[in-house]
Formats: structure tokens, C-alpha cells, sequence
């Protein structure tokens, strides 16, 4: 069952076209990756999904039928519970508040002024969940960029029980903190949460998505992860990535990868 439907949307900024006549379906449970050039369109889609932009021209449908797109109605969207973690900025690095207290915003659409024992105790179950608990007394200024990328992970997911939003998600961490945040997002699919993520790592995005958009402006591709592997565009795009996008020598999903590319390349 679909719980968003994109139909024709087209999206402009200064009078430049970012996304042109993009149609496309999630269902609950998905777990599907926006890949694509940079300047592609993928994070203005993504904040057109949210109602942060408006389109054009087409529409954004949740599946009880209620449009967000650009027009956001304030009860449908928290009917849904969406949690989004945006790209990192260096202002997040030096946000002056608790990793409590960061999380626990995550709550804020549920009340008014005062945070309530449910919302609390969300709080620290997300925390619990991403192995962070230990982290809540300490300044969100002083974590490691991992430990920064786990607190906002807790945050989203206390705004959410359906759907989660990721803007690059892994961008700017080491290796093995981008394998840890890799498997923890792939743990909340499986506990029922779809996931949509934008990332670069096409490597990641093939072992862990179950559908995949490929985005330029238009959508050159829409469909299962196993039906994207066996197009060309997969292995053309798999073969000029950018040296900068790839991980290191010890990276476990690139060593996945790495024999095939060099066979195909």
C-alpha cells in the first residue's frame, strides 16, 4: 500500500528547473535511496515530500489522501509522525544544549510548553535504541561527529512512527561510524519504519535499499534495488563516482564492490 504518492512534480528555484515532471510511489516499510549527480534535484524533492518547498506544478499525496506538497496541512503530516534529519551544517556542531534536551525537541509537535512523562520517556527509548543513553547529560558541542549524527538520528526518530527522512545521513564520517549508522538505520526498517534516504555511497544504497530513484532533474530510474543492479545506468554510475565519494582501503562495502567494478569499468 502506497503512503506517498509523487505526481508530476515539478520544482524551480530563481527560475532554474531542479526537478521536472518527477512521478514516483512509497510504501510502508520501504527502505528506498534518492542517488543521482549532485545538482540532480534529490534534498529540493526531499524537502518538497515535506512540504518545506513548494512545487510547481503536480502534488504530493499521502495515502489518506491529503496533499503536502508545498500546502502542508499541519494535522495530516503529524497524523504521520515524519522524522527528518536534514544535511550537517557546521551550526549543528555548536548547538549550546544537551543531548537530552536536543532529543527530546524531536517531541516538540506532540505538546505545548512542557514536555510530558510520555515524551520523556520516548526520548530515552530512542536514545536506548541508538546506544546513546549514556550520552543524555553530556553538551551536544563537545560528541564526536558520529556520536552528533546518532543524538539527531534519536531526535527524528522520537518525531516519527512511520517514516523516516535522511539527507546524506553518513556524509562526512569515518568508515566504521558510517557502517554503525548504516546498520542502525537498516534495524529501524526492519522494526517497521520506512526509511527514504538521499546518499552519494551507491555502494551502501545497493546493500542496504530495497527500491532506488535515480534522479537527474527527471527520473531516469524507479523500481527495486535487483531491477536498478542489472541496468546500465547502475553500472555507469557505479563507475564515475568521484574518488572523494568512495571510502577507504578498509571499508567493507567498498570491498564489496571493488572486484566487480574493476571487471566492468
Amino acid at each position: 500500500m502506497s503512503i506517498i504518492d509523487c505526481k508530476h512534480l515539478s520544482i524551480s528555484y530563481e527560475g532554474r528547473t531542479i526537478v521536472r515532471d518527477v512521478s514516483f510511489s512509497i510504501s510502508a516499510g520501504d527502505y528506498l535511496c534518492i542517488v543521482g549527480e549532485n545538482g540532480s534535484g534529490k534534498t529540493t524533492l526531499m524537502r518538497t515530500l515535506l512540504g518545506l518547498k513548494k512545487p510547481d506544478s503536480g502534488q504530493v499525496l499521502f495515502g489518506d489522501g491529503c496533499n503536502v506538497g508545498g500546502t502542508a496541512d499541519a494535522s495530516c503530516k503529524q497524523n504521520h509522525k515524519i522524522g527528518y534529519l536534514p544535511q550537517k551544517s557546521n551550526l549543528q556542531k555548536d548547538f549550546p544544549a544537551s543531548v537530552m534536551e536536543i532529543v527530546l525537541s524531536g517531541t516538540l509537535n506532540e505538546s505545548g510548553l512542557f514536555y510530558t512523562r510520555k515524551q520523556k520517556k520516548k526520548a530515552i527509548s530512542a536514545m536506548e535504541s541508538l546506544g546513546i543513553l549514556d550520552l543524555k547529560k553530556q553538551s551536544f558541542m563537545e560528541l564526536s561527529g558520529g556520536q552528533q549524527q546518532r543524538v539527531l538520528l534519536a531526535r527524528a526518530l522520537c518525531a516519527t512512527e512511520d517514516i523516516l527522512f535522511l539527507d546524506e545521513p553518513v556524509a562526512g564520517l569515518d568508515p566504521k561510524v558510517t557502517l554503525e549508522m548504516y546498520e542502525m538505520i537498516r534495524t529501524l526498517n526492519e522494526i517497521g519504519i520506512t526509511i527514504v534516504m538521499i546518499s552519494h555511497d551507491i555502494e551502501a544504497a545497493l546493500e542496504y535499499s530495497n527500491h532506488i530513484l535515480h534522479l537527474n532533474k527527471d527520473v531516469d530510474f524507479f523500481g527495486t534495488t535487483e531491477e536498478y543492479k542489472k541496468t546500465e545506468l547502475c553500472e555507469h554510475y557505479l563507475c564515475h563516482i568521484p574518488d572523494h565519494l568512495h571510502h577507504d582501503d578498509d571499508c567493507e562495502i567498498c570491498n564489496e564492490r571493488r572486484e566487480h567494478d574493476q571487471d566492468h569499468c
